[in-house]
C-alpha cells in the first residue's frame, strides 16, 4: 500500500485527499517510480475544478489521482522491460495519463529520461513539464544579443526560464513580477530591469528608458496589454496564456502601422516536437544553465500547493514531496 492523493468529486482544492491505496503494478513496456517529485501545474487545478480551460487533457473518471510530472527512482519493471533500468533515477513526464500525485507511479519506459545524482527531484521536474514548454516557446522566438526582451510573470516557472535563457544569448531582459521579493528574485535571475507589475505606472516608468523588440507574455490581461504597447517598431511579440484575465487584443492595423509581428508560442506543431522539446530542457537544467526556481509542499498537502498556485504566492513550479 501506498499514500496518494485522490480526488472523488470534482471541486475546491479541499476535495484532494490523502489516502492510502493499492501501489501500481506495472504492465507490458512500463516501470514503477519511487516518486521523488511531483509536479503540480495550473490545469491540474482546472481539472479539479471540473473544467480543462480549453486545455487538449481530458477531464478524467473519478476517483483520480492527479498529476503529471514525476521524478524518482525506478523500483520494479513490467514483464517485457529490462531489469537494468531498476535502481536509476529518473525524470518522465505521463501525458494525458494522471497518477503521479503519490509515493509510487507507473511510466512508459520510452517515456523515461536518467537524471544524474546532482540535479534533484524538483528540478527534474519542473525540466520535464514547464522546461519543455520554454524549450518550445523559444525556438519560435529566436531571441538575439541584439534583443530587448519583456518577460511577463518573470518570477513564474516559465518565465523564471526565460529570464535566463534571454541573459544566456546576451539579451538586454525586462522581467516583471509581482512585489518586492518577486521582483529581487527577477534581478537575481539576471535581469537588468526588474519591475514590480503591482505598481500602477510601472509602465510609464519603464516607456523612454528602453525600446523593446520582443514581449514573451503567458499573462495577458491589463499588464499584458501594456507590455504589447511598448513594442517598439518591428517588435516580437510570442503569446502564450492568460493568466491575469484575458488574451491580449490587437487589430491587423495595430500590426501594420507599428510593423509588429505576434501570434501564439504554443501549437500543434510544437506538440509533435515533445520528446526534442524534452531533451533540450534536461541539456540545460543539467548542464546548469538554467536553475528552476521551485516552491515545494509535503504530498500529503497538496490542497495548500493547488490554494497557492491558484492565489500566486508560489515561485516557479511547485512540486509534491512524498
Amino acid at each position: 500500500m501506498m499514500k496518494a492523493i485522490r480526488l472523488h468529486a470534482f471541486g475546491p482544492a479541499e476535495n484532494l485527499l490523502y489516502e492510502e491505496v493499492p501501489d501500481p503494478v506495472p504492465g507490458p513496456g512500463m516501470v514503477l517510480v519511487d516518486v521523488e517529485g511531483a509536479g503540480v501545474h495550473l490545469v491540474d487545478t482546472m481539472i479539479r475544478a471540473g473544467a480543462t480551460g480549453g486545455s487538449p487533457i481530458p477531464v478524467p473518471e473519478l476517483p483520480t489521482i492527479p498529476g503529471r510530472e514525476v521524478a524518482g527512482r525506478v523500483s520494479a519493471v513490467g514483464p517485457d522491460v529490462s531489469s537494468s533500468w531498476v535502481g536509476k533515477r529518473v525524470v518522465v513526464h505521463l501525458g494525458m495519463v494522471p497518477g503521479g500525485y503519490a509515493e509510487r507511479a507507473v511510466a512508459k519506459v520510452e517515456s523515461l529520461y536518467e537524471i544524474p545524482d546532482h540535479v534533484d527531484a524538483a528540478q527534474a521536474v519542473a525540466a520535464i513539464g514547464t522546461g519543455r514548454t520554454t524549450a518550445g516557446i523559444l525556438r519560435q522566438a529566436r531571441l538575439t544579443a541584439d534583443d530587448v526582451v519583456l518577460v511577463t510573470a518573470a518570477a513564474g516557472g516559465i518565465g523564471s526560464y526565460l529570464v535566463q535563457a534571454a541573459r544566456n544569448v546576451g539579451a538586454t531582459v525586462v522581467g516583471l513580477a509581482g512585489g518586492p521579493a518577486k521582483v529581487e528574485l527577477v534581478r537575481s535571475l539576471g535581469a537588468q530591469y526588474a519591475i514590480d507589475y503591482r505598481d500602477p505606472e510601472w509602465a510609464a516608468a519603464l516607456k523612454g528608458g528602453v525600446e523593446l523588440t520582443v514581449l514573451l507574455d503567458g499573462v495577458g490581461g491589463p499588464n499584458g496589454q501594456k507590455a504589447f504597447e511598448l513594442l517598439g517598431v518591428g517588435g516580437r511579440a510570442f503569446m502564450f496564456g492568460w493568466s491575469g484575465g484575458g488574451p491580449i487584443q490587437f487589430t491587423h492595423e495595430d500590426l501594420m502601422s507599428r510593423g509588429l509581428t505576434a501570434g501564439w508560442a504554443i501549437g500543434a506543431k510544437l506538440t509533435r516536437q515533445l520528446r526534442e522539446l524534452e531533451v533540450a530542457a534536461l541539456e540545460e537544467t543539467i548542464s546548469g544553465r538554467w536553475k528552476a526556481l521551485t516552491t515545494t509542499f509535503p504530498l500529503s498537502d497538496a490542497a495548500s500547493a493547488h490554494h497557492a498556485l491558484e492565489n500566486r504566492t508560489t515561485t516557479g513550479k511547485v512540486v509534491l514531496i512524498p
